[in-house]
């Protein structure tokens, strides 16, 4: 495997052809970044959003081109702070051309998941997401070893079916738990 960060981790998501796909199967990300955004959140306060537009711009550019950017989000329910967090921030990654999905944590045998959160770029790439212990992000571990791609792709098609599109999840008892 291969640590990519900074610019060789941004120009995956420039150079990759057809998808990009992200399983996120952790409750809460505690990144230096997302910190204080975070925080208005919980007091209620207005965020112009302005810290995640690198993302969104990406995303965008990506879409605009034709390819494909999708997002799994494996949760449990009742929904941790950070998850509903994640489900206003979601808008704005759907604004930008995202899919997010969600699948309650219940909802699938942990066996036929990952236990760490991964990109799949064009199902010959993966990226395993890195973050150093004190939730600042590292960067992404590659490799393109067919075993693990193989394992990666069976995993993003079964939790990519039985996940709830983001806005029909909004609707579910789920969220309102």
């Amino acid at each position: 495997m291969e640590l990519l960060q900074g610019e060789a981790f941004d120009a995956l998501f420039r150079d990759f052809a057809r998808e990009a796909f992200h399983l996120e199967v952790q409750d809460a990300y505690h990144t230096p970044e997302e910190s204080g955004p975070f925080h208005q959140f919980l007091t209620g306060q207005a965020d112009d959003f302005g810290w995640f537009q690198p993302w969104l711009d990406l995303v965008r550019t990506a879409t605009a081109a034709g390819r494909v950017v999708r997002r799994a989000r494996v949760v449990t329910v009742p929904h941790a702070d950070y998850t509903r967090w994640g489900l206003t921030v979601a808008e704005h990654n759907i604004a930008a051309g995202e899919e997010i999905r969600w699948l309650p944590r219940h909802m699938i045998d942990p066996g036929r998941l990952s236990a760490d959160d991964f990109w799949l770029f064009d199902d010959s790439l993966v990226v395993f997401t890195v973050f150093e212990p004190g939730g600042r992000f590292g960067g992404g571990a590659a490799t393109s070893d067919s075993v693990i791609v193989d394992h990666c792709r069976a995993v993003r098609d079964r939790v990519w079916q039985a996940a709830i599109p983001h806005r029909q999840y909004r609707d579910t008892d789920h969220v309102t738990t």
